[in-house]
């Protein structure tokens, strides 16, 4: 949805953030990370924290002139050395659908029980007061930590970073104008512009044939969390549980962006694993330190407004 940086969270991404590779490379070295193949079945793995891992088709949107201004351009980047640390963390703050609602009879047990997807509802609107983060928004990252809590746990990829690299990507759904409704769906399809080649952007061709993005000639980012459209293919999953799998649905790109991260085996609780996540979903050590302040700041917040 940008030029500096456009794309998702994918090796393929590109822009005026490039500048930073070289950088980036010589912290990182020892921490590329290794994507996981997604097999394109009609269902497999039942999610029981909202939703199943599913590739399926989604509406073939318009694809329409996008603002070129970036939806983080206003945010600093925290003071932090990259792989020094990962971002604070609170248990009180973390999502506890179990608090909300300990009857419910939906919640997972662990053994794939699908939850329902307002079984965070209490925990969203609480964590929206203390972090200005749209309560939507906030439920989706709240599920898709614990979908990975329940089925890779030695992940531990947390809301705070899922939030706050939908806060940088889009503004948790909310960039140029759009509304996220209460479905999950932006009021208009989220579509970045067009990687073909111009200043600062990497020519990336159609990988799609603009079904995803609408763009027949050059992917494009898509979505609230910024995928493109081979990225998004090699790793969807449903997070609503739908049965489908849209990258402008925010619970699917939630749970989707969290897969990605937790790639390969990754711990996103330490220091290697959180740099080396989120230099996977953007190779540029200026939008690693944006997320790493915006998602130790969430989980801060989150965590006073327990006290």
């Amino acid at each position: 949805m940008r030029t500096t940086g456009t794309g998702d969270g994918g090796q393929d991404r590109a822009g005026t953030n490039a500048a930073p590779r070289a950088v980036a490379a010589g912290l990182l070295t020892t921490l590329r990370p290794v994507a996981a193949r997604l097999v394109i079945v009609a269902a497999v793995l039942t999610v029981g924290a909202g939703g199943i891992w599913l590739v399926a088709g989604a509406a073939t949107p318009q694809a329409s002139p996008t603002t070129t201004d970036v939806p983080a351009r206003d945010i600093e980047p925290a003071h932090v050395t990259p792989g020094a640390e990962a971002p604070g963390e609170d248990p009180s703050a973390a999502p506890d659908p179990g608090g909300d609602s300990p009857s419910d009879p939906g919640a997972s047990t662990g053994g794939g029980a699908q939850r329902p997807p307002d079984s965070l509802d209490a925990w969203a609107e609480r964590t929206a007061t203390a972090t200005g983060v749209p309560a939507r928004a906030l439920r989706a990252y709240g599920h898709a930590e614990l979908a990975m809590r329940e089925h890779q746990p030695a992940c531990r990829v947390s809301w705070a970073t899922l939030a706050g690299i939908g806060r940088v990507e889009s503004d948790h759904g909310r960039y140029g104008g759009v509304t996220l409704r209460r479905d999950g769906r932006p009021s208009s399809p989220i579509i970045g512009v067009p990687l073909n080649g111009s200043p600062g952007v990497r020519s990336i061709t159609d990988t799609d044939g603009g079904r995803l993005d609408g763009d027949p000639r050059h992917d494009r980012a898509v979505g609230p969390m910024q995928f493109i459209p081979s990225t998004w293919m090699r790793h969807a999953s449903d997070g609503n549980g739908d049965g489908r799998a849209d990258p402008q649905q925010i619970d699917d790109a939630a749970v989707t962006a969290a897969r990605y991260l937790c790639a390969g085996g990754r711990d996103m609780s330490g220091a290697d694993g959180w740099w080396a996540g989120i230099m996977s979903y953007n190779n540029s050590v200026e939008y690693a330190q944006k997320v790493f302040g915006l998602a130790d700041g969430y989980a801060a917040q989150a965590a006073g407004s327990r006290d």
